[in-house]
């Protein structure tokens, strides 16, 4: 608990609320309880560090206890360092993290304390002395999780913002930026004094230190003067470090645009102190300042880095907040740049998605009038954003902020708010942006249709409510796309207002409603469908006449064929359940709370109460008509939709996974109101009949969404007849060699695991006397038990007759059935597993795979080979395994080309097992490290080392790509559990089989690396994908290095060497960002290599750099008609963040174009094969914006 901040905090109310009573027994407990911390010889354990942080952060009393005791927590932090730093797995862990925290945490909570220590020469203290020391060397690279280091520059900042005296803080400030200089150095801090080096040159140490004295300096500090009166800390001293980190290309360069945004606020909060300072103008025109920052905004905005366009973003806003007050400040009416920076938005072309956040922030600055006097074409550009998915909600987010400073510009016009005209300012926006909304609303193209009624409509209605009039008032409803705007506007006017549509046109509304609701047209009708559904208020409950016409409407739509209809079409019925259901809940606390009312009041709410009981006890029974095996899938998955409707709304399951969505707390009132009458019987024993009877149903969508249902909303046992029957089916279904009914059969397992009752003899008669060892879950241990013997059936039948248990015994259904009862069960894993049962698994796992690899090489022995066995040769080694179970007999006549029955069944047992083997593998290991505690787990090194061979044969050995894919999955998961492990043997275990990949990379041989082992790159990219992002990536570093290192070496033609593992590693889903500082490189080599004698590097290549752009530019939005679309980086932004790439482009057109510079009249044929790709990549980067100056 002491990791939960929200525990701690409770915990503490509790603890205050006792001290009211008797504060010094309070008092003594905690110190009770913190004595053992002061007090003891050993080093302090991690649980030791959090609970001292604990009382520190979160105790007000526990704070009051470590005032009386505070040099001895430092004697014993220090302590703590001097060990750490010594070992590479604990400075990298968590216990230096927290060792940081508490440090930070008693600089900041305790700091009139540690003042004296650090200030005054006659109370230094060695303790601190020491601390300050390891916190320099975390900084300076000793360290390399990047948290920890960063945490540990914010905790030295802390210990400077203890002085007293501005004065001295600032001295101690200006020592710490020392931190650039490559040599070693003396930091000093008051009376402390420690020698610095750097030991890593990734400039996170600046990065630590910029950061920590933005964030905790005081503002006199950061004004502190180093050398004369007008020089400062925040101007002089750490803008050139914070500008210097955004120019450079860091791991982690969203933290350096989120310190240029913390330099830039606190600026804004020192500006006045500034300004007496200096004298002068803190962001005159065209200085050199104020150059820089909009170099360093206009350059970033479009950066591929996940964070830091947002803190762009705010930078600009706050440029241009601080351009602002400086022109109030020192009388400048004409503020030029607001004029010059709208310029060079406009330039910018339509698909750049910064230029729409620029607009949004520089509007209010300048006014609608003059934005859209300049802007002319803004309207048709924000059709063209609403057409395009990932421009639509910067596009949208401008819109709305046009429209509400139109209409605070209106609303100032008028005298006082009682003149003003709501239906005046409709008529004055429609003006401007009706015709555009309903170019929008009516467009063929779809997405651009969605986006107007989704983007556009909602905050049109919040800001100019009138303005339905209007545009109702252009609209025909049988001109082609009007009936669709129409129900748009409707239904959200009605979700955003809570007006009534009813009174809008009088009683041709219900008329056009009713044409849309039976339009043939699937828009249309989910626009009309959201006009019944929606409501502000879910107590507004619907009529009479809204429920009869969704008990026509909802029986004609279940047959749809879309499934973005049927998501929808659940959606809005589900809302409209809620508002009966609230509806109703309102009327029976009402019947409860009056006694006396109007007669026909009261019948009047009876009636409403009946018809909405009614209408749900209706729809809770509609499904199970249309359940029965020989109805559609689309009509199956819709009715279960709207079953899950009804049983999340109208009963009162709690799921504890859920923060939003639960149940009233008084819907029990309501329950047995309608059960009073007859109605609600959602749970009887006919409806679970057919819900399990759709457990075998053909498809998987059908088969999930029924065990959902039965698993999260019906009884918790199922009755023992239905139990027993369920049973020997599902007994039957995992014994099929048919993967779909193995599946089947898992699922019901995973049922009968969680619905059976608890006694172990429903597993079958022989499991009553199975001794539990590992928990008190009799239940759970029985059925692991139960199938755990069954897959060592299975494994003995596969080793005495391969073909036998490729008909009755396949293995898959039965390990899919291990997976799910063990992992997606609610309760621990430690219930249902102890170690002996988890190495028997284990070993059964590892002897399986060896078993079915054995059998596609064609020997069992065979695996030892060098290179895994090709199509063809699995081929022949399963013909040869059928020729030898049937007697040598193969038929005497042609040789079919269709695989055989025997053959198709004997290749499925084996890599849908191997996949299945991998994918549980991975998870199990996943789930055990995740709820093993400090010495608990059931799973050893030596296991572990065990496990890691599975993964590496299969994925080395074989070739099916089903079975590698799958195996993928779990070795991934295998893989980041033991990197983010505290245990450094553990995180061994993944970097030792890395290096193992890449010596088969650099041993050339006389087979190809894809000859040898077609899952090696798989291999390697799962390691690298698995490493902590908050680390440096060391592994991922180490391969690329590697790679490329390999690659640009010359090869012997004998040698088919190719660039598929640099491929891997670029198309990898799981590195994201991390892939591009290694984009210049990879571009060089694949470009380079394009010339190559030899066609597949050649071909290679090309992938490869296909690959690169698409990482780097994204992937290419639409295939419109008209030409090719732009990516959305202009080219300053691309080789901003891809310096290195320029001059080599640069470099291989001049090539090519020297190349053509020869005589007219000589003939010859000039090659470039680089010059194509190259002008590919800059044809996808946005057109240029040629700057006057240049």
């Amino acid at each position: 608990m002491v990791g939960i901040s929200t525990a701690c905090r409770k915990v503490d109310q509790m603890l205050q609320h006792l001290a009211k009573v008797d504060h010094q027994l309070v008092f003594r407990e905690i110190q009770l309880c913190l004595r053992s911390i002061e007090h003891t010889d050993q080093i302090l354990s991690l649980e030791d560090l959090q609970r001292a942080c604990m009382f520190l952060e979160d105790s007000t009393i526990g704070r009051e206890v470590w005032q009386d005791s505070y040099l001895s927590i430092m004697k014993k932090v220090c302590e703590v360092f001097t060990v750490v730093l010594q070992q590479e797995s604990l400075r990298d862990g968590p216990m230096c993290y927290i060792a940081v925290k508490v440090c930070l945490q008693m600089f900041q909570l305790l700091s009139s304390e540690v003042a004296p220590l650090v200030w005054k020469k006659e109370h230094e203290n060695q303790a601190v002395q020491k601390i300050l020391q390891a916190l320099m060397d975390i900084i300076l690279g000793q360290c390399c999780n990047r948290d920890t280091r960063l945490l540990a520059g914010t905790a030295v900042a802390m210990l400077i913002n203890t002085a007293s005296e501005s004065k001295a803080g600032g001295a101690a400030a200006w020592s710490l930026l020392q931190v650039s200089h490559p040599e070693p150095w003396l930091l000093a801090v008051g009376a402390l004094q420690v020698q610095c080096s750097s030991t890593r040159k990734d400039r996170v140490d600046r990065l630590a230190m910029s950061r920590g004295l933005l964030t905790c300096c005081r503002p006199p500090i950061l004004l502190a003067s180093y050398t004369n009166a007008t020089e400062c800390l925040l101007l002089d001293g750490l803008f050139p470090l914070v500008y210097s980190l955004c120019e450079e290309k860091l791991d982690c360069h969203h933290f350096a645009f989120e310190v240029l945004t913390i330099w830039l606020k606190k600026v804004k909060e020192c500006l006045a102190d500034i300004w007496k300072m200096t004298g002068v103008r803190f962001l005159p025109d065209n200085s050199s300042l104020q150059q820089q920052l909009i170099h360093i905004i206009w350059t970033n905005a479009e950066s591929p880095v996940e964070g830091v366009s947002e803190f762009v973003r705010s930078a600009f806003c706050l440029l241009l907040d601080l351009y602002e007050m400086d022109c109030k400040q020192f009388g400048d009416t004409k503020k030029s740049l607001y004029l010059t920076l709208l310029q060079q938005i406009i330039k910018l072309p339509w698909e750049a998605k910064a230029k729409y956040h620029r607009l949004c922030a520089l509007l209010p600055y300048l006014g609608t009038d003059m934005v859209l006097d300049v802007y002319v074409e803004m309207p048709n550009h924000l059709l063209k954003c609403l057409s395009t998915n990932h421009l639509s909600p910067c596009g949208s987010e401008l819109y709305k902020c046009l429209i509400q400073q139109q209409r605070r510009e209106l609303c100032d016009g008028f005298a006082n708010s009682a003149s003003i005209d709501e239906l005046d300012l409709a008529n004055r926006w429609a003006r401007l942006w009706q015709p555009a909304l309903l170019e929008g609303l009516t467009s063929d193209v779809t997405l651009l249709q969605n986006n107007s009624s989704t983007h556009l409509l909602p905050c049109t209605f919040q800001v100019f409510p009138s303005a339905v009039e209007p545009l109702l008032a252009s609209l025909d409803p049988f001109a082609p796309g009007h009936l669709h705007a129409w129900a748009c506007i409707m239904s959200s006017y009605r979700a955003t207002t809570g007006g009534s549509p009813w009174a809008l046109q009088g009683s041709s509304t219900l008329k056009t409603l009713q044409l849309a609701l039976g339009s043939a047209d699937d828009k249309v009708r989910l626009a009309a469908l959201s006009i019944l559904c929606c409501s502000p208020k879910t107590k507004d409950t619907p009529t009479s006449e809204e429920m009869s016409i969704m008990r026509t409407f909802i029986p004609q739509n279940l047959n749809c064929e879309s499934s973005p209809f049927r998501q929808l079409f659940h959606a809005g019925v589900k809302r409209f359940l809620v508002r009966i259901r609230d509806g109703c809940l309102a009327h029976v606390r009402g019947q409860k709370g009056k006694k006396k009312e109007d007669a026909t009041v009261l019948e009047r709410a009876q009636e409403i109460l009946n018809q909405g009981i009614d209408f749900v006890d209706w729809l809770g029974q509609l499904p199970y008509c249309y359940l029965a095996p020989g109805h559609s899938y689309q009509r199956k998955k819709t009715v279960l939709l709207l079953l899950s409707a009804v049983l999340e709304t109208c009963t009162d399951t709690w799921s504890p996974d859920k923060k939003k969505g639960q149940p009233p707390v008084n819907m029990g009132s309501l329950i047995n109101c309608a059960r009073q009458k007859g109605k609600w019987d959602f749970f009887c024993r006919t409806k679970q009949l057919v819900l399990i009877s759709c457990l075998e149903d053909s498809t998987n969508e059908i088969r999930e969404l029924s065990a959902q249902l039965l698993l999260r909303f019906f009884p918790p046992s199922l009755p023992d007849d239905i139990a027993a029957v369920l049973l020997t089916r599902t007994k039957q279904l995992l014994c099929s060699p048919r993967v779909q009914e193995a599946q089947m059969g898992a699922l019901m397992m995973k049922v009968l695991r969680q619905k059976t009752q608890e006694r172990s003899e429903d597993c079958g008669g022989s499991n009553s006397n199975i001794t539990v060892s590992c928990g008190s879950n009799t239940k759970a241990f029985s059925f692991v038990r139960l199938l755990v013997r069954e897959l060592k059936e299975h494994y003995l039948t596969a080793k005495a007759d391969m073909m036998l248990a490729a008909r009755t015994k396949p293995i898959h259904g039965v390990l899919s059935a291990l997976q799910r009862c063990l992992l997606e069960a609610p309760s621990s894993i430690f219930d249902t597993l102890g170690h002996n049962l988890t190495i028997e698994v284990l070993g059964l796992l590892e002897n399986i795979s060896l078993l079915l690899l054995g059998v596609l090489y064609g020997d069992t022995c065979a695996t030892e080979k060098d290179a895994p066995p090709s199509f063809c040769d699995m081929g022949n080694a399963i013909s040869s395994l059928i020729a030898q179970a049937s007697g040598g007999n193969q038929g005497d006549g042609e040789e079919c080309v269709l695989l055989s029955e025997e053959h198709s069944l004997v290749l499925t047992c084996c890599w849908v097992s191997l996949k299945e083997i991998g994918i549980f593998l991975g998870s199990l290991v996943e789930r055990i490290l995740a709820e093993s505690k400090t010495n608990e787990c059931l799973l050893t090194k030596e296991d572990l080392i065990r496990a890691s061979k599975v993964f590496e044969n299969i994925l080395l050995k074989c070739r099916h790509w089903g079975a590698v894919e799958g195996c993928c999955v779990g070795f991934t998961k295998f893989c980041a559990s033991l990197l983010s492990n505290n245990d450094p043997q553990f995180r061994d275990i993944p970097a030792h089989m890395l290096k193992q990949g890449l010596q088969v990379v650099q041993s050339p041989r006389s087979t190809s690396v894809t000859r040898r082992a077609a899952g090696l790159p798989m291999l390697i990219l799962c390691v690298v994908s698995a490493e902590e992002s908050s680390k440096a990536r060391p592994l991922l570093s180490h391969s690329m290095q590697i790679l490329l290192k390999t690659a640009r070496t010359p090869l012997p033609d004998s040698w088919d060497q190719t660039l598929d593992l640099p491929q891997a590693l670029v198309r990898g889903s799981g590195l994201g960002v991390a892939i591009l500082q290694f984009a210049p490189a990879v571009a060089i080599l694949s470009l380079t290599l394009l010339s190559s004698p030899c066609w597949a590097m050649r071909n290679a290549a090309l992938q490869l750099y296909s690959s690169l752009c698409s990482r780097m530019l994204g992937q290419r939005l639409s295939s419109e008609e008209a030409g090719p679309t732009q990516h959305g980086m202009s080219p300053p932004a691309f080789f901003f963040h891809y310096p290195t790439l320029q001059p080599f482009l640069l470099a291989e057109l001049r090539g090519a174009a020297h190349n053509l510079q020869g005589p007219p009249e000589e003939a010859r044929l000039c090659l470039k094969p680089s010059l194509y790709p190259i002008l590919t990549l800059l044809a996808q980067l946005q057109p240029g914006v040629q700057d006057s100056s240049e």
